[in-house]
């Protein structure tokens, strides 16, 4: 239905890994959450993505940041909204150029309002295909 800018990023948490080139897109699926999740997980084996250790550098990583206002039980292998979106430049800054007044439906804040409290060291540029910083 819509999708952000694309923003090149630091590596969270801070590290020597190369930084990291996202957007967030909103879409319109039947899917089921936990069905959504498997799909994305599938599209990201097919492209080769690896886990070796958490947060481990990787070619593609496709997360399921929310699904309206659902919010999974504790216990849940599906986590939703995700659980440290709050405090992630790299989904917070795409997120405002889709709706910057979306509700956390946990926390209860706006994107706008969380966006305020992005730490410092999470750095952002916009992306170009021609961009050679980082």
């Amino acid at each position: 239905m819509r999708q952000s800018r694309w923003l090149k990023t630091a590596p969270v948490p801070i590290s020597d890994a190369p930084w990291y080139v996202n957007a967030v897109a909103q879409i319109k699926t039947a899917l089921p959450p936990n069905e959504l999740l498997e799909l994305l997980h599938r599209i990201e084996d097919e492209f080769g993505r690896v886990r070796p250790f958490v947060n481990a550098p990787r070619i593609l990583d496709l997360d399921l940041i929310a699904y309206d206002d659902f919010i999974s039980t504790p216990g849940d292998h599906l986590v939703v909204p995700h659980p440290r979106m709050h405090e992630r430049a790299f989904v917070l800054l795409p997120l405002l150029d889709i709706d910057e007044d979306w509700l956390h439906p946990v926390i209860g804040k706006t994107a706008k309002e969380l966006s305020k409290t992005i730490p410092v060291d999470q750095e952002a540029i916009e992306y170009s295909d021609n961009s050679s910083e980082n």
